[in-house]
């Protein structure tokens, strides 16, 4: 199976697929360990459990991946997945897309979601369609809101309980 890689430094980011989901919703490693790829610890967790059949969904919806779907992060050196991050759909009418991370437990605090993030955003950016892209982050996640800040996000308010933040295509 060919699948187009992000790399950073430190990273490669390879997307989701409709046979990783399915095989992960019932706690499958098969197609990654074919790929070498091994599940860091507590990846994936609850919240990415309850995320794929979404992912699914979406996937279903293009002949193939656009780069605004949800993608895995996997560390260089040891081969782990360390985390996911991806967009929550294409953009709507106005070039508005949200964007989403998490990273394992052992793995943050060392730049690992800048990195990554900031790889999914300039691929992005390159597709005309976008103007503009939003996050969301719990209020007491304060690594989360280091993060948006660091790769240029604004805060924009509060939402049922979420910090929400945006960049724009200019601010690059």
């Amino acid at each position: 199976m060919q699948i187009k890689k992000i790399d950073t430094k430190r990273l490669y980011l390879i997307p989701f697929t409709i046979c990783i989901c399915q095989e992960l919703l019932h706690h499958n490693f098969t197609i990654l360990k074919r790929m070498d790829i091994n599940p860091g610890e507590h990846w994936p967790d609850e919240d990415m459990l309850e995320t794929l059949p979404r992912i699914i969904d979406k996937l279903k919806l293009v002949d193939s991946p656009s780069g605004f779907e949800s993608w895995i992060i996997i560390e260089k050196k040891t081969n782990l997945i360390i985390g996911d991050t991806g967009f929550k759909g294409l953009p709507d009418i106005n070039g508005c897309a949200d964007i989403g991370y998490g990273i394992i437990a052992r793995a943050r605090r060392q730049g690992y979601a800048t990195e990554a993030v900031n790889a999914l955003i300039d691929r992005a950016f390159q597709k005309p369609e976008l103007n503009l892209i939003t996050a969301s982050c719990e209020r007491t996640n304060t690594g989360s809101a280091k993060v948006l800040q660091g790769l240029g996000f604004s805060f924009k308010g509060t939402n049922e309980g979420m910090f929400q933040w945006e960049l724009p295509r200019m601010a690059l």
